[in-house]
C-alpha cells in the first residue's frame, strides 16, 4: 500500500452499514482512510450522509465528523465499487425457516461486486458463515467476470468479532483473523487490516471461516449446559446463579457462563446451525452441537412455563393476565433486537391469550423482523404507577440503567431470567 505523509492511499468500500460495517468504517476512518459505505436501505444511506447515526453506541457527532471531512460518503449506487480499492462485505447471513443457511445477501452482493470488478480489487467477506462459503459461493460468481483470483484480484475472509455495547473490547482492540484464497490474497488482506488492528493470519479462507464458527459454537454449547442445569436446579430448589458464582472462584479449569431466556444476536443462535448443515455434506452428524441447539431453542418455552406457574400460584390464569416484558434487546445496554428471545417469548405469550406490553429504554419500537412480521409495538412510558398496573413483570434483558429497586417496590410479581434482582423477595421468581 502506497503512503504519502502517512496518509493511506487505498480507498475502502464497506458493504452493509449495520452493527459490523459502521464500527469497521470508524476504525479505518480514524487511521486516515477514505471510505464509501454501500447499502440497499435508502433510509440508512440518507441518515449517514446527513451526519445522523442509527446505532445507539455510535454518536451522530461521529458520523457528522466523517461527512464533514470529505473522506466518507454512503451510497445506494454499487457502480461506485469501481472507484474503491478494497471491498469489505458485512451483510447478513441469517437462517431460513428450516434453520438452513440463507446466503441470499452474500450472493446478491457478490453479483454486484462481479459486475463492477476490476483488476487490483481486494474483496474480503466478513459475514459469519460455514467453512467453504468464500471459495465455493463467492469465487465462482466473481470469476464469471473473466478476472482470475490471485492474478487479477484478491479474495479473503476475515470474520467480524463485533460485540455491540462492549466498551472494553471495541473493534480496534479485537485481533482480526485473516485467511486468503491464496497466500498472496491473505498477505494483501492482512496488510490492509494491520493499519487498524492486530492481525492473526491463517492458511486459508476455510480455516478463517472455521475460527468464527468454533468461537460461537463454544459459547452456544456452554450456555446450553448452564441452561439445562438451570432447569434441573429449579426442580431441586437450588439457585443456579449462586452455584455459578461459587464455581467461578476456582482460578483454573472453569469459565463462568450464565443461563438466560434464550440466545439472541446475530451469531450465537445462528452459527452452530451453519456448521451442522455443512457437516451433512461430509456424512457427519454433529450430535453434540444439535443437542445444545435444542436446549437453547427451548428456553423461551421454559420461561413461558415459569410465568404460567407463578401466575397459577397466585390464583391467576395466563390467559387475560397483563404482562410487561422488561428489556427486549438481545443483550444488555444495546438497541439490537436481532434474534432476541423476547420475540419468541412475546409470540408464545400472545398465543396463550396474555395481554402484553413492554418497556425498554434502549428499544423505543419492538419489531418482529422476518420471523414475526406482524409484531410492531412501542415501548410504554415508564412510571412507578404504570408498573403497578401489571399482573406480572418478565425481566428478559438486564439493562444497566433500569430502576430495579423502584420496579421491585411497585411490581406485583416478577419473573427474572437474568438474576438482575439481587434482593430476596416473595415477589421475585427466577427462570
Amino acid at each position: 500500500m502506497k503512503k504519502e505523509n502517512n496518509i493511506p492511499k487505498e480507498k475502502v468500500g464497506v458493504i452493509g452499514l449495520g452493527y459490523v460495517g459502521i464500527p469497521l468504517i470508524r476504525e479505518f476512518f480514524n487511521k486516515g482512510f477514505t471510505l464509501v459505505g454501500f447499502d440497499i436501505d435508502q433510509q440508512k444511506v440518507e441518515k449517514l450522509n446527513n451526519g445522523e447515526s442509527y446505532l445507539m453506541h455510535i454518536p451522530s457527532q461521529t458520523i457528522s465528523d466523517w461527512v464533514e471531512s470529505g473522506r466518507f460518503s454512503a451510497t445506494l449506487d454499487f457502480s461506485e465499487l469501481k472507484e474503491v480499492d478494497a471491498i469489505l462485505v458485512c451483510v447478513p447471513t441469517p437462517l431460513n425457516e428450516h434453520r438452513e443457511p440463507d446466503l441470499s445477501f452474500v450472493e446478491k452482493t457478490t453479483k454486484e461486486i462481479a459486475a463492477n470488478l476490476r483488476k487490483g480489487h481486494l474483496i474480503v467477506l466478513e459475514s459469519t458463515t460455514y467453512p467453504g462459503t468464500t471459495a465455493e459461493v463467492m469465487l465462482p460468481i466473481l470469476e464469471k467476470s473473466g478476472l482470475k483470483v490471485g492474478e487479477d484480484f484478491s479474495l479473503a475472509y476475515s470474520p467480524e468479532r463485533e460485540d455491540p455495547g462492549n466498551k472494553e473490547y471495541t473493534t480496534g482492540k479485537i485481533p482480526k483473523v485473516v485467511g486468503g484464497h491464496t497466500p498472496g490474497c491473505g498477505e494483501r488482506a492482512a496488510a490492509l487490516y494491520s493499519h487498524i488492528v492486530e492481525v492473526v493470519s491463517v492458511s486459508s479462507t476455510r480455516a478463517a471461516e472455521a475460527v468464527k464458527i468454533l468461537e460461537n459454537t463454544y459459547r452456544a454449547i456452554n450456555i446450553a449446559l448452564v441452561n439445562e442445569l438451570k432447569m434441573l436446579f429449579d426442580r431441586m430448589d437450588i439457585d443456579v446463579w449462586e452455584v455459578i458464582e461459587a464455581a467461578g472462584s476456582k482460578p483454573f479449569g472453569f469459565q463462568s457462563f450464565y443461563p438466560g431466556p434464550g440466545l439472541g444476536g446475530h451469531c450465537i443462535p445462528i452459527d452452530p446451525f451453519y456448521l451442522t448443515w455443512k457437516a451433512k455434506e461430509y456424512d457427519f452428524n454433529t450430535r453434540f452441537i444439535e443437542l445444545a441447539g435444542e436446549i437453547n431453542t427451548y428456553q423461551p418455552y421454559y420461561v413461558v412455563q415459569r410465568v404460567t406457574e407463578v401466575l397459577n400460584r397466585h390464583e391467576k390464569s395466563l390467559n387475560g393476565s397483563k404482562i410487561l416484558l422488561v428489556g427486549v434487546a438481545y443483550k444488555k445496554d444495546v438497541d439490537d433486537m436481532r434474534e432476541s428471545p423476547a420475540l419468541k417469548i412475546y409470540d408464545l405469550l400472545d398465543e396463550k391469550g396474555a395481554k402484553i406490553e413492554y418497556y425498554d429504554p434502549c428499544v423505543p419500537e419492538m419489531r418482529g423482523f422476518r420471523k414475526f412480521p406482524r409484531l410492531k409495538k412501542k415501548s410504554i412510558v415508564y412510571s412507578p404507577d404504570k408498573i403497578a398496573e401489571y399482573d406480572l413483570l418478565l425481566l428478559i434483558t438486564d439493562h444497566s440503567d433500569l430502576p430495579y429497586d423502584e420496579i421491585l417496590e411497585n411490581a406485583k410479581l416478577i419473573v427474572d431470567t437474568r438474576n438482575a434482582f439481587k434482593q430476596t423477595s416473595p415477589k421475585i421468581f427466577k427462570s
